[in-house]
């Protein structure tokens, strides 16, 4: 995981470096890190119920508040750019199932078989989850356990903010189910007056407290800084019965990255093109 964090920091600033937009800086970070199988997006997503992988993703650019995001795709190796064609190619912000499936054909995505998704680590994880669903009384609620939804938000010379989220959800959800990370305004958002903002943590919380929203209004209505707008919304996230944590990017470059679970993966990288990584919460950055 640190590799891949270092990885993606690195590709991202490469973009940037090179006069690059926020936009593509943070498809090319993510694209890195759907490459790796260790974290729940792409290859090494999260199983559901059924022992398939249903992968969404988002983009959205800070510029424009132009969007766009799939959900329930079962064969695109980077969702993330199946989310960006339909940004830039769609008059829709988010397309599910089959319809977004047959979209990333037609604009020529590479694609695998979705036996290519399952790995092994998430076929044990997704026994795991059985085993304690059969155990119970009642059945056992999908689990967050085994990854974290990926993401990337960057600032460009210009200014300008973008972010991305590409996650395979939860292990043990409904086939179906639509992760906050494919909802701008819950798990996704950016705006160059405000932030821009990448979530991940137990996304039917994130979806009911409109975190990503949430935060763009505290910024924007309350003069309260990154920071505080992202506790606070958090916060709400925890009334909910949630937990997770965010990645954000301000107007003026301040970054944030709170959470309130004991490791949520991140890193940052500035001009001086130095990777710094974490995982867990006593790891400074």
């Amino acid at each position: 995981m640190r590799a891949a964090l270092a990885s993606a920091l690195a590709s991202g600033h490469g973009v940037l470096a090179a006069g690059g937009s926020a936009v593509d800086a943070v498809v090319a970070a993510v694209c890195v890190l759907e490459d790796c199988e260790w974290l729940n997006a792409g290859r090494g997503s999260v199983l559901d119920a059924t022992g398939r992988v249903e992968m969404d993703a988002a983009v959205m650019d800070g510029a424009s508040r132009r969007a766009g995001a799939v959900a329930g795709l079962r064969s695109v190796l980077n969702p993330v750019l199946a989310a960006r064609a339909v940004m830039e190619r769609s008059p829709h912000v988010l397309l599910a199932g089959d319809g977004a499936e047959q979209f990333a054909r037609d604009q020529g995505l590479a694609r695998a078989a979705p036996e290519h998704f399952v790995t092994e680590l998430r076929c044990r994880q997704l026994a795991a989850w059985r085993e304690r669903s059969a155990a119970d009384a009642s059945p056992a609620g999908p689990s967050r356990v085994g990854g974290g939804t990926v993401g990337a938000v960057a600032r460009d010379a210009r200014g300008h903010l973008a972010a991305a989220t590409s996650t395979g959800g939860l292990t043990g959800k409904l086939p179906g189910r639509v992760s906050d990370s494919a909802l701008i305004g819950a798990g996704s958002f950016a705006d160059d007056a405000t932030c821009a903002l990448s979530a991940t943590g137990t996304g039917d919380a994130f979806i009911r407290a409109g975190f990503a929203h949430a935060v763009d209004a505290l910024l924007r209505h309350t003069g309260q800084g990154l920071e505080a707008a992202c506790q606070r919304a958090l916060a709400s996230v925890r009334a909910l019965g949630g937990s997770g944590g965010c990645i954000a990017l301000d107007a003026t470059g301040r970054v944030a990255l709170p959470f309130d679970t004991e490791w949520m993966a991140r890193g940052l990288i500035g001009p001086d093109g130095r990777p710094r990584v974490a995982l867990r919460r006593s790891e400074p950055l």
